[in-house]
């Protein structure tokens, strides 16, 4: 079995001790990622839709980054702060998967790193190596 951990500068590097991602067995595995703007290391400024964005477009770069995209995606992860959201979270969810449907959960949890309101978290095909 091979397994690759994935690294770029165009997401938030792990804030703790885990990869961005790991490519195994044909599969990605992105690590959860939550509103940090990898340029200044900083929460997204702005509210629950600005957060659920930049959340969402860091799991896209790592996705790039391993060669593969959101369309390969198999299962999405999302935890959120506040159920209330659900609706607007979807709203943003659009604008990442609008033709493509993965698996998803979304779960409301008590509290987040950093005190974010939203992480993302999927599992993707990868591409052949």
């Amino acid at each position: 079995m091979s397994v690759e951990a994935i690294q770029t500068q165009k997401a938030p590097a792990a804030i703790g001790p885990y990869s961005q991602a790991i490519r195994a067995n044909g599969f990605v595995f992105v690590s959860g990622q939550i509103p940090i703007v990898p340029q200044s290391g900083e929460i997204a400024i702005g509210g629950f839709t600005d957060q659920a964005r930049q959340s969402l477009e860091n799991l896209r770069q790592i996705l790039i980054a391993s060669g593969t995209d959101l369309n390969k995606v198999v299962a999405v992860d999302v935890f959120i702060t506040d159920i209330a959201q659900f609706k607007t979270f979807n709203e943003v969810y659009e604008e990442y998967f609008s033709g493509h449907k993965p698996a998803r959960a979304v779960v409301e949890v008590k509290g987040l790193p950093r005190g974010v309101m939203v992480e993302v978290k999927c599992i993707a095909v990868a591409p052949a190596v």
